[in-house]
């Protein structure tokens, strides 16, 4: 397993999380200048500014206090720059620092801003909000009755928080339809990151929920009981990213380096010296290098692209399904005084071969769509084996009449990218076989 340094001074988050956790690296940073020269103050703009504020607190229609302009306009200052800057008050900054343990509140949501409106990026596994039947793409047009357009993230943020067990109201539109209501109790959430059983003999399942801070060891005991499970080496492995919102750049480093034996999985770009950082497998191929399918969606965002992206340009899976979200910028977590902090972008990230994901995603090497699967039964059909007094095989082998009975159910059953995954990976046992 890869055993990161300290990630310099800098906490890279890789995913943007409303209502769901807010991922970051191990050690929030230290504030950090730029290598510019600093500009003068703009003495024009602070006279207007003080102006602003002097008319505010005498025209206003309700008093308004000098702390709360001040943070507002604070709050406005990195809203403003991109939709991942923000000024994190005390409660958020502390719930930012719980988050990756994996257990927090919320609805179970992953969402961005687009064209001023709220969109969700993934509902998380086994939320209220993935078991309320939310997707990723669907709009959230209004809050408890309350229109969204117009507000900023950290505005709806705060109207989907309460209470635990309180019920919210959430309006939703989806692929361009009618709108229609969504409701859900908030929940302590608690996520398990990973998940992994056999499809069929031979053939491994590993699905990554989000990259918490324990993935990466996660991952390397799903490895371990797949080959167990399997009671020899393993002929293809499934790693399934399909709406995983992201989370910290480390695990991501860490589940890259168990498929891979060397080259360079990820690096980051900025204006600050500390920014630009690199990592590299350190040799450990812990899934014995079997075929490798990667799936990947809309919304598969920010570290689950930079597993995609590694392992694509390593040429070390294939990866199918449709377009990551396209989160390809870095995160620093500034603190302040007070409990406070600035989380801002300082950085883009790069593929191994120098692909900026930023705004574009992972483009998958095999397209396919999510689409239903119907299965019909072909049991009606004799074969040969159920005629009375038919010949036995000439080389000895067993009859195989038509079976009876159903199969225990398994995930790609109804999940067609699935299925189309595993019939890769059976294709490839097959070539690098003969």
């Amino acid at each position: 397993m890869l055993h990161l340094s300290r990630l310099t001074s800098l906490a890279l988050t890789i995913a943007i999380v409303i209502g769901a956790p807010c991922a970051f690296a191990a050690e929030t940073a230290k504030p950090a200048t730029a290598a510019t020269t600093k500009a003068p103050l703009p003495l024009d703009e602070l006279r207007t500014f003080a102006e602003v504020m002097d008319r505010i607190k005498a025209a206003y229609v309700e008093p308004v206090d000098d702390k709360t302009l001040l943070e507002n306009a604070i709050k406005g200052m990195l809203n403003n720059l991109d939709p991942h800057s923000a000024y994190l008050g005390p409660e958020d900054f502390a719930e930012l620092q719980e988050s990756t343990s994996g257990e927090f509140g919320g609805l179970g949501i992953e969402v961005g801003a687009e064209d001023g409106f709220i969109k969700v990026v993934s509902p998380i596994d086994d939320t209220p909000a993935s078991k309320a039947g939310i997707q990723a793409g669907d709009f959230i047009v209004k809050i408890n009755g309350q229109p969204t357009r117009g507000q900023s993230m950290t505005e709806a943020i705060d109207k989907m928080r309460g209470k635990v067990g309180e019920k919210i109201t959430l309006t939703l539109v989806r692929d361009g339809g009618a709108p229609f209501d969504v409701t859900l109790a908030r929940a302590i959430i608690q996520v398990k990151s990973v998940k992994s059983q056999l499809l069929e003999s031979g053939y491994g399942y590993i699905r990554i929920t989000q990259f918490q801070v324990k993935t990466g060891e996660e991952v390397s005991k799903a490895l371990a009981k797949l080959r167990k499970d399997n009671g020899k080496k393993l002929n293809g492995i499934v790693l399934d990213l399909r709406n995983n919102p992201g989370g910290v750049l480390q695990s991501a480093v860490e589940v890259v380096d168990h498929f891979i034996t060397k080259g360079l999985i990820v690096y980051t770009k900025g204006r600050i010296a500390n920014s630009e950082l690199r990592f590299s497998a350190t040799g450990k191929d812990e899934s014995e290098a079997v075929p490798l399918v990667v799936l990947i969606n809309g919304g598969s965002a920010s570290a689950s692209e930079i597993v995609a992206g590694a392992l694509q340009d390593q040429k070390r899976a294939v990866v199918m399904g449709t377009t990551s979200f396209g989160k390809g910028s870095v995160q620093t977590v500034l603190p302040l005084n007070n409990d406070r902090a600035l989380k801002i972008t300082t950085a883009l990230y790069y593929t191994p071969n120098g692909r900026s994901i930023q705004a574009q995603g992972i483009v998958p090497d095999i397209e396919v769509r999510k689409a239903k699967i119907t299965n019909e039964q072909d049991s009606e059909y004799f074969k040969e084996a159920d005629l009375q007094g038919h010949l036995g095989n000439g080389n000895g082998g067993a009859d195989k009449p038509t079976t009876s009975g159903k199969a225990k159910p398994m995930p790609q059953d109804d999940d067609y990218q699935l299925a189309q995954a595993l019939s890769l990976l059976k294709g490839l046992s097959i070539t690098r076989n003969h």
